[in-house]
């Protein structure tokens, strides 16, 4: 533990002022810190929304570091993990000369696997291209000489690329302690760092995976912590969903039938036909995509259980698909003690088992909850059981398989048809008793964001994570929102469902575009938009002759999008969901941001539809009560983009006119920062002249 009072740190003849040049105190940084550093002396639970440029990372950092303890610190991304554990927590640890170890643990998918990159090497076969080949040598060559194996530090071979699957492990093809190179294992010294280090930074990916697993039975993930730091909390809940919910893909049903015929054909040959175990397992798997066909003609290509078309044809490939699965793992099953290939491959097929069995049950004729869970504990009972199929599956190989990560309680399942694969998804209907009850007794949990409140109100984030009992705190920007920034909503707009509208959006959005010095920001609601909004911009800017760069999300990694961004004079780049966050372009860098609707989910989104259904059967208002506050949260995370930085400035544009033409439109922009607020076009180019002269 630091002796200094909270407040010391922060002060302006404190150690951080003395160390970080350039360093400013800020009121709210410091009652935020103080705040967090009472909920962790408290082992409370604080729900903290922090304004753009409070500083809220220094502000957790200090209070964790002064109390001592075991602390976990998860992020929202990969990249924010990073840049925390590279930059922020080693300037902060230095300023504060606080004798504090930190390690960095993330999937395991982001480590070099050892084994995987023998056996891809032993079979030049599997690469696909002279490109393949010349990455397999880049990874072989820093697989020998990095200390960590993270991905992330072999900038050569592209984040993207598809040969990382096969040089990396999963859970369910990693041999643990039967792996040769289990010495060398970089998952394993990333962890056992874990374990020793004072401080560990996740993400929350992984956190949830830790959470799941835990569950399981399965423990050395994640170390135990005094506390838990959430940056980027608002994710939260769309992370718990998607982890206690679970998938299942023909991707993941063709590479089971590939796996389980090489290890076969290499090390049980005699003991089953391989191929023609393999090939009744991909038959299956191509057979369901044939049923799933009539989902071309749904909207959005996604129909719930109980919606889906031709559902007899559609029940009966997934009957056979399952008795493919449950014979090829009984086959493995009878072997697996042969080879650890062999043992993983047996694994992988009792957990695709599981979740099948899990995704169908209950069936048409209807059930409860009650009947899905008893239809699970026969199937996995089943699966250890000799039958007409083939021989039980070994107890040791069952040991350590997912039981289920979507949790009882009411759910719903969907399906979806890609261009060239289907996927079986559940996920539960609500996440906050599970999520809730993963709190250990005596331990501090802090959730931080800008955006976590719907004015001022918590109710509706706490009430998602099952929080009911946290306590809340809002601190300020201590930007000038109303001298920086302008709110434009132009008069005169369609209606948001009119064909006419993106047309318009465009046509309004030239005027700022030519007077705004800087680069543009244009965040859609959809994909569709996306690619709408981009082809009209593009013949615009060919009829006006305009050269501005156009670059559009889909059209190169989003990293590779942003660094061309930040380089090239006056871009334009459009974007939907994965840029309206997490996204700092300071400076003249930005200066319009414009968005085309009010960011209100998707109603062909299985979920969402599912619980906007439950809450009306309660009686509640699923459009005030669910569909307004998220809509709340999402568009005061894309204002977010335009003022990160003191000295930055610039015009909101906001398409759609419901933000002040109907009732509910004033609870979504009093939860925007104070922006000068306009209609007026002319205001808006008067705004601009003022700044750029």
């Amino acid at each position: 533990m630091l002796d200094l009072d909270i407040s010391e740190f922060f002060a302006a003849d404190g150690p951080l002022a003395t160390a970080l040049p350039g360093y400013t105190p800020r009121p709210a940084q410091v009652e935020l810190a103080q705040a967090i550093g009472r909920a962790i002396t408290d082992r409370a639970t604080l729900v903290a929304e922090a304004g753009t440029g409070i500083g809220k990372t220094w502000a957790y950092l200090v209070p964790a570091f002064a109390a001592g303890g075991k602390v976990v610190i998860s992020t929202g991304t990969r990249t924010l993990q990073d840049q925390l554990f590279t930059r922020d927590l080693p300037r902060v640890r230095a300023a504060l000369a606080a004798p504090v170890t930190a390690a960095l643990l993330k999937g395991r998918a982001n480590y070099v696997c050892h084994y995987h990159l023998d056996r891809l090497q032993g079979d030049e076969r599997a690469l696909k291209s002279r490109t393949e080949i010349s990455q397999l040598r880049q990874i072989q060559v820093f697989a020998g000489i990095s200390k960590t194996g993270d991905r992330a530090d072999l900038g050569k071979v592209p984040e993207d690329a598809d040969i990382w699957q096969r040089v990396t492990s999963t859970r369910e093809n990693c041999l643990g302690q039967d792996c040769p190179r289990i010495r060398d294992c970089f998952v394993v010294k990333a962890r056992r760092q874990a374990q020793e280090a004072d401080v560990v930074v996740v993400n929350h990916a992984l956190f949830m995976a830790d959470l799941v697993l835990r569950e399981e039975g399965v423990t050395d993930l994640l170390p135990e912590a005094d506390t838990v730091i959430f940056d980027e909390a608002h994710q939260l809940p769309d992370t718990a969903t998607r982890f206690l919910g679970s998938s299942v893909s023909t991707h993941q049903l063709l590479d089971f039938g590939r796996a389980l015929e090489a290890a076969g054909l290499a090390y049980a040959r005699e003991a089953a036909k391989w191929s023609d175990v393999s090939r009744l397992v991909e038959t299956a798997a191509r057979e369901l995509r044939l049923a799933c066909a009539p989902l071309d003609q749904v909207p959005g290509r996604k129909a719930t259980f109980e919606a889906m078309p031709e559902a007899a044809q559609f029940d009966a490939a997934l009957a056979a698909l399952r008795q493919a699965i449950d014979a090829a793992t009984r086959a493995l099953g009878a072997v697996a003690e042969k080879h650890p290939d062999l043992s993983a491959a047996a694994r992988g097929g009792a957990e695709i088992s599981l979740r099948l069995a899990r995704w169908a049950l209950p069936g048409r004729d209807g059930g409860a909850g009650a009947q899905a869970d008893e239809g699970w504990g026969r199937d996995t009972h089943a699966l250890a059981q000799a039958g007409d199929d083939g021989p039980a599956l070994p107890q040791a190989v069952l040991q350590g398989i997912a039981a289920a990560t979507d949790y009882t309680g009411p759910a719903v399942r969907w399906v979806e048809h890609g261009q060239h694969h289907v996927r079986l998804h559940s996920a539960p209907l609500s996440v906050a008793q599970a999520f809730s009850r993963f709190r250990k007794p005596g331990q501090a949990w802090i959730l931080t964001s800008a955006t976590l409140s719907v004015h001022g109100d918590f109710k509706h984030y706490t009430s998602q994570l099952g929080l009911d009992d946290a306590r809340t705190g809002r601190w300020e920007s201590p930007f000038d929102y109303t001298t920086q920034g302008l709110l434009f909503v132009p008069r005169d707009m369609p209606e948001p469902q009119s064909p006419r509208f993106v047309e318009r959006f465009v046509q309004t959005l030239m005027p700022l575009l030519e007077a705004s010095p800087g680069g543009t920001l244009v965040l859609c609601t959809t994909l569709r938009a996306v690619d709408r909004v981009a082809a009209l911009l593009a013949d615009t800017f060919e009829d006006q002759g305009h050269e501005w760069p156009l670059l559009k999300q889909g059209d190169a990694t989003r990293r590779d999008l942003l660094e061309r961004f930040c380089k090239l004079e006056h871009p334009v780049l459009v974007g939907s969901a994965s840029f309206w966050e997490g996204i700092d372009l300071p400076g003249d860098v930005l200066t319009l941001v414009a968005i085309d609707k009010l960011p209100f989910a998707p109603p062909d989104d299985p979920v969402i539809e599912a619980r906007l259904r439950a809450c009306r059967v309660r009686g509640g208002n699923p459009f005030a009560e669910y569909q307004l506050p998220e809509a709340a949260i999402s568009l005061k995370q894309g204002a977010g983009r335009l003022i990160r930085t003191e000295r930055d400035w610039g015009v909101l544009m906001v398409g759609d006119a419901r933000l002040v033409e109907k009732p509910y439109g004033k609870r979504l922009w009093r939860g925007l920062p104070p922006f000068s607020r306009t209609r007026d076009l002319n205001e808006v180019l008067a705004f601009y002249a003022r700044r750029v002269v």
